[in-house]
């Protein structure tokens, strides 16, 4: 007998990990004043988290399971 495959179990894991990078506790911790390169921290960590989940998930869909 197979378990659930593994493939579906990581993209929950990512969904999880997407909703705790952008819920209020760490977003809080960007909300500040500070800019880099004229840029509001916020924006940056919101693009930079956005892309990260984006790609683990490319990663993920198309890994080849044997």
């Amino acid at each position: 007998m197979n378990g659930p495959p593994l493939k579906g179990q990581r993209l929950v894991a990512l969904f999880l990990l997407g909703c705790l990078l952008f819920n209020f506790p760490v977003l809080s911790l960007f909300a500040g004043s500070t800019r880099i390169w004229g840029i509001p921290l916020i924006y940056l960590y919101v693009f930079a988290a956005w892309a990260i989940i984006i790609a683990l998930m490319a990663l993920i869909i198309e890994r080849k399971d044997h």
